[in-house]
């Protein structure tokens, strides 16, 4: 049974769930892409593709969240995951255009970023809003939301990839991305008196 969980919490899982089913419609073609589109893409472009992302991501990710955490209320959380948000949605457009491997290792670095900025605000406000009594459940159904996201999103990239090609893979990846980065400004919650910024809602 799915349990009642509030607003703000709701709001957060389904642009959790918007964000991570945006790049998961670019994932199966990733690599294909590469080969084919990339002059030079192989095996260790996408290595150094891959890595590029995940290390400036860990590198930054801890400062920021220790910044956020510095400041009451959430104001600065809200402004950090509307553009960190937003940076990961304009990425998948990069592929568009991408003919060289530094075109992706640009595109993997301004990603590394958005989710560096998005993941620490996100994991925050989600934290703080948690109903008391129900934190495993709400954990339990942001993952398995979250990955019935991904994995229809992944069948429809492989579909969409092979039938009309990447770009229009891309400009999907990007309209479910940007989607993601409309949660609006709120008053103040009841949850916490410190509150400044919450999401509500879309």
């Amino acid at each position: 049974m799915i349990p009642k969980i509030n607003r703000v919490i709701r709001v957060l899982i389904t642009t959790d769930i918007l964000i991570y089913s945006a790049w998961g419609l670019v994932t199966p073609i990733f690599a294909v892409f590469i080969v084919d589109s990339i002059n030079g893409g192989d095996a260790q472009v996408a290595g150094m593709a891959a890595g590029i992302y995940w290390v400036i991501k860990s590198l930054l990710q801890f400062p920021i969240g220790k910044y956020l955490d510095t400041n009451d209320g959430e104001r600065d959380d809200y402004w950090f995951l509307i553009a960190g948000t937003f940076l990961s949605a304009v990425t998948p457009l990069g592929f568009l255009f991408s003919s060289e491997p530094w075109h992706l290792y640009l595109i993997q670095a301004v990603y590394a970023v958005g989710m560096s900025m998005v993941i620490p605000a996100w994991g925050g406000i989600f934290t703080r809003h948690m109903d008391k009594g129900l934190e495993a459940e709400t954990w339990g159904l942001e993952s398995s939301s979250l990955g019935l996201g991904v994995g229809i999103a992944g069948f429809a990239g492989g579909f969409l990839a092979t039938k009309f090609g990447y770009r229009r893979d891309g400009k999907l990846s990007f309209a479910c991305d940007k989607k993601g980065d409309k949660p609006e400004e709120g008053r103040r919650s009841g949850h916490h008196k410190n509150d400044k910024y919450v999401i509500l809602g879309f």
